[in-house]
């Protein structure tokens, strides 16, 4: 995560916690765990996050591309050695394919009670879906990166190949929740303090 935005130290934490503990759930049931996975299951968190509790889990920035919704910045950070989550993952290459690995126990320092249970729902949820049926997920006719691509005219590009990314078009949360009459930013420690 080089590039683009500025994280906390609390983002790292917990970015670099939850990629420990998703690693760890999917190794335990013999699954590796691809780049891909990891993108896409960051990414679901992120989308059910907003959709149920109306705030981000990482805030992340996420882009429009074509085997999307991707964060650049973990992106690169999961493509090459691991710079601000070295002390969390570590990266294997097999058959040009990207493994992740967890480098240490998980802590759950950085959660509350109700995000300690997302993790553990969607984990559940998808644990036995290959990198594909997460893309399909992720590109469900309700998602928002479904509509994010339609609304910006370029979904039959990006789904006949025919464009890759569409440069500078950040997914916008506020379109799961319109009923949120202010900007999604996460806050930490919210969660915990919200009662359903």
């Amino acid at each position: 995560m080089k590039s683009g935005e500025i994280y906390t130290r609390n983002q790292i934490d917990k970015l670099g916690n939850a990629l420990i503990y998703l690693c760890k759930k999917m190794q335990a049931v013999g699954e590796p765990v691809s780049k891909t996975h990891l993108l896409k299951l960051v990414f679901i968190i992120e989308e059910i996050a907003v959709k149920k509790y109306g705030i981000p889990f990482f805030d992340l920035r996420f882009d429009v591309w074509k085997l999307g919704p991707v964060s650049k910045d973990l992106f690169v950070e999961l493509s090459e050695e691991p710079d601000l989550l070295a002390s969390y993952i570590s990266r294997q290459i097999v058959n040009n394919n990207v493994y992740i690995q967890a480098k240490k126990d998980f802590s759950d320092d950085e959660f509350n009670d109700k995000e300690l249970e997302l993790m553990e729902d969607i984990s559940n949820r998808f644990l036995y879906c290959t990198a594909k049926e997460l893309i399909n997920f992720t590109h469900r006719s309700d998602s928002i990166w479904y509509k994010t691509a339609l609304k910006n005219g370029v979904l039959d590009l990006l789904e006949n190949g025919q464009m890759k990314m569409l440069n500078g078009c950040a997914i916008p949360y506020r379109s799961c929740r319109p009923d949120l009459p202010f900007r999604i930013t996460a806050v930490p420690g919210i969660l915990s303090q919200l009662h359903f």
